[in-house]
This record gives structure tokens, C-alpha cells and sequence, in this order.
């Protein structure tokens, strides 16, 4: 049996070396309850006899690769108020690998903190997964809003998201507070509460099956805190899966695709009355000219030039997308690796590149993206 033992760890965000270990201790932290799984296992790769599709991995399947900048926050994501001038700013940004995932929750904390001023005019900087969030949560609160941004979908760094939701690389450990944690749970929760109002085709969001792939048992603790919002966790036992990989553990969770989500985020926006003007603001001397007296600043990456903040760092993430294959119905995370299928194509990711800002594709990425997917689906047990 071909192992994961070669291949870098990198997704372990994700798992137990995580720049915020709350979601290997989600998912560990609920690997011991079988409710809802179903009968012990029998003969058969899963109790009820799952069929996983071969992903059909080959440089000439291969139709883009996209690169995107995580906005990454060393204490985590910034949700504060301050005053500038004569206008009243909230901001919501640096969520690093948690953007799409973490939007409603963070959108629930600036909401709140814009609503305290007493305001009901608002421009909100940034039409990505965060603003588009927020100006949502501002409308269905009463309020008039107006969004800044310098481009549209599909041309956000939320566009080239892999968006499963899972709020992994975060906060860097050594700067965690329990302020920071307080807020992280809180928005977790409200997050992974409101996506389940948008499952379904119209939003591009749903339930998938997650099998997490390792040749090394967690020995993560449990967050409570957050335990449970990653439904039907367990561990497989050997002849419960047919994956190449001394552990697996499965779990569920909402994924979403950007290149629907986000389209209809925006019609939801113009239909509540909302506008959206294609402008960049280059400087916070130009916040004196927007009409609207509070300001909600969703500028991800862009806050370190805007508002001076120094913690916010780039981290470069890689995808080389497949052909699509419909029957491909589960997602796979391993060691540096993880495989998203989309109705566009299928997502093969698994780089981290701290503080690198170049957009070039990295090729020697590339080769190892690729020469490891195909290595696992090689290997798949028919």
C-alpha cells in the first residue's frame, strides 16, 4: 500500500499543526461519536457501501491554474471600531485561510459594532465574500449601504477560494488572546449557522462528505467550545475506505462555490437597494469623499497599505484546476494536498506560501500537486 509519507505536510492547518488548531480540534474532537453514522461496519468500504469516482489527475486534464493571496493576520482577524476624521470606521478584515468561511460570523461582530453608532448610512469598502456579507447583514438590519470596491466577482480573492468551510489558518498560535478566541467562536458559530440558510443551487452551497487522509493519528485535544460543527466525525476503521493512507477520518460540511455564491450575493445586494461602486480607494484621505458617514472596511489584504497594518501578510495559495467530473462527489484532504470537485472543474490545491506576494504559479508546486493527487487516486481501492 502506497503511504502519505513522502508528500510535505502543509495541509495541516487543517489537521493538528494548524496556525489556529481549532479545526483538527473540531474534527478530533468528535471522532469518537458515531451517532448518525450509521451500523457497525461490514464488509465493504463504509457501512453503506459508499462508491467514491477515481479523480482522473494528468497535466493535460489540467484547463487553468489560479493564483490568490490569503489575507493572513498574525492575531487574527481585526473586527473594531475607531473614528477617522468625521466618519465612524468598522473594521472586518484579515481572515487569512477563514475569508469565505468566517464572512456572516465576522459580518454578525461589525454589524453590531456599526449599528452602536447610531448610523444607518454605510459604505462598505471591499466587494469580496467579507463585504458582500456584511453590506447583507447591514440591509436586512435596516440600513442603506453602499459598497467601494475596486473589483467586482469574478474578480476577487474570494473568487479563487477553495471555500470549504472550515475556519483553518486563522490566527498565528503564539498570538491567540482570549478576546481573539471569544470572537473566533462566536463567529464560527453564527457562520456555520447562516450557511445552512443558503444550501441549495441558488447560492452554490451544500452538504459533502470530507475524508481526511494521514499516516499519522491526530493527538489533537477538543475545542468544546466549537465541537460539532463538523457533523458525523469519525475515524475508519481498515476496509472502511479505499484510500491509500494508514488513517482516515471522515467528516461533513458545507461547501461553497465561488463562482455562484458570489454572483448571487451581489444580486442580493442590488435587489435589497444596495449600490456598488467600481472605485478603489487608495488612501484613507479619500474616505472624507464618500457620502456615507460610517465606513465598514472589508479590504482584506489591502487594510496593510490602507490602515497601516503591519501584521497583515500575504499567503500564497496555488490551484490547477481539473476537467470536471460530475460523479466526483467527496472531497479529499491529505498532507499538502486536497481535492475540491466543482461543477467548474475540479480543484486540486496544497500550498502555503507565508509572506509571498508574487501571482506567478510556482511549477515545482505544480509537479508536486499533481504528481501526489494522481498518486492517491492511483492507489484508490476500486
Amino acid at each position: 500500500m502506497t503511504t502519505l509519507a513522502g508528500l510535505r505536510i502543509g495541509r495541516r492547518q487543517w489537521l493538528a499543526a494548524a496556525a489556529l488548531p481549532a479545526v483538527s480540534a473540531i474534527v478530533s474532537g468528535c471522532a469518537s461519536r458515531t451517532a448518525g453514522v450509521g451500523p457497525a461496519a461490514t464488509p465493504g468500504w463504509l457501512p453503506y457501501q459508499r462508491r467514491f469516482a477515481r479523480v482522473r489527475v494528468s497535466p493535460d486534464r489540467v484547463i487553468r491554474t489560479v493564483v490568490g493571496l490569503r489575507p493572513f493576520r498574525r492575531p487574527g482577524f481585526r473586527v473594531a471600531v475607531e473614528k477617522i476624521d468625521d466618519k465612524v470606521v468598522v473594521h472586518n478584515y484579515g481572515h487569512g485561510g477563514g475569508g469565505v468561511t468566517l464572512s456572516w460570523g465576522t459580518a454578525d461582530l461589525a454589524a453590531e459594532l456599526a449599528l452602536q453608532s447610531g448610523l444607518r448610512r454605510f459604505a462598505v469598502i471591499g466587494c469580496g465574500a467579507v463585504g458582500m456579507a456584511t453590506a447583507r447583514l447591514l440591509q436586512q438590519r435596516g440600513c442603506s449601504v453602499t459598497i467601494y470596491a475596486k473589483d467586482l466577482p469574478p474578480n476577487t480573492t474570494s473568487n479563487v477560494s477553495g471555500a470549504q468551510w472550515g475556519p483553518f489558518s486563522v490566527v498565528d498560535r503564539d498570538r491567540r488572546t482570549p478576546e481573539f478566541m471569544t470572537q473566533f467562536v462566536r463567529a464560527s458559530r453564527f457562520s456555520y449557522r447562516y450557511f445552512q440558510n443558503l444550501t441549495g443551487e441558488r447560492y452554490g452551497v451544500k452538504w459533502i462528505e470530507n475524508y481526511v487522509l494521514s499516516d499519522e493519528p491526530s493527538a489533537a485535544a477538543p475545542l468544546p467550545e466549537v465541537e460539532g460543527l463538523l457533523p458525523e466525525s469519525r475515524d475508519l476503521r481498515p476496509g472502511e475506505h479505499p484510500f491509500p493512507a494508514r488513517y482516515v477520518r471522515m467528516f461533513a460540511s458545507m461547501f461553497v462555490e465561488p463562482p455562484v455564491y458570489l454572483p448571487a450575493l451581489e444580486a442580493d445586494v442590488r435587489q435589497a437597494g444596495g449600490r456598488i461602486d467600481v472605485r478603489e480607494i487608495r488612501d484613507r484621505s479619500e474616505l472624507a469623499s464618500l457620502a456615507e458617514p460610517g465606513v465598514i472596511n472589508c479590504t482584506g489584504l489591502g487594510a496593510r497599505a490602507l490602515f497601516n497594518d503591519e501584521e497583515m501578510l500575504p499567503i500564497k495559495g496555488q490551484l490547477h484546476v481539473l476537467l470536471p467530473q460530475p460523479e466526483v462527489d467527496y472531497l479529499v484532504l491529505a498532507p499538502d494536498l486536497y481535492m475540491f470537485p466543482r461543477r467548474d472543474g475540479i480543484l486540486l490545491g496544497g500550498t502555503f506560501e507565508r509572506g509571498e506576494w508574487s501571482l506567478e504559479p510556482n511549477h515545482d508546486a505544480e509537479k508536486r500537486i499533481l504528481d501526489g493527487h494522481s498518486r492517491i487516486f492511483r492507489d484508490l481501492a476500486p
